[in-house]
């Protein structure tokens, strides 16, 4: 509170003021300036708490602003929408597959030859609808078989 004063400069200012004032008045002086000073502290806290008011009700503008702007872009609906599209995107792509694989059924089946008309080509195998013939049983081991010894 007295950083502008060393103590040398108050008790300065306490002699002068009690030369020129006296000391019978000195007491209602000092009570006089210790109001001033009250006044001058409450005028103080009373801009304090003002400017802290407006400071609250700036951000409270601008929470209220941000809370509007999310009502109305709402960005869970965006999400949603979105989603909406992707999987109706995806169901379309699934159909496209599912009727491309269809035609393409339809197509090899069309140029598959009818069983029999051709001769397999090289590498394919003959697809029948007889059951496998059964292998012979094994046959005895021959007598003349050479035993090492």
């Amino acid at each position: 509170m007295f950083d502008l004063f060393s103590w040398s400069h108050i008790l300065i200012l306490l002699v002068v003021a009690l030369v020129v004032v006296g000391p019978k008045d000195l007491p209602r002086l000092m009570n006089m300036a210790g109001r001033w000073a009250g006044k001058a502290r409450a005028m103080a806290a009373e801009f304090r708490r003002s400017f802290d008011e407006m400071a609250r009700e700036s951000e409270l503008a601008e929470l209220r602003k941000e809370i509007e702007d999310l009502k109305n872009n709402n960005p869970v609906s965006d999400i949603a929408n979105s989603l909406t599209d992707v999987q109706g995107d995806l169901s379309k792509a699934v159909e496209d597959v599912d009727a491309a694989s269809q035609a393409t059924s339809e197509t090899v089946s069309e140029a598959a030859p009818e069983s029999g008309s051709a001769e397999p080509r090289s590498g394919e195998f003959e697809i029948t609808s007889a059951t496998p013939a059964t292998e012979p049983a094994s046959a005895p081991a021959s007598p003349t078989s050479v035993s090492p010894g």
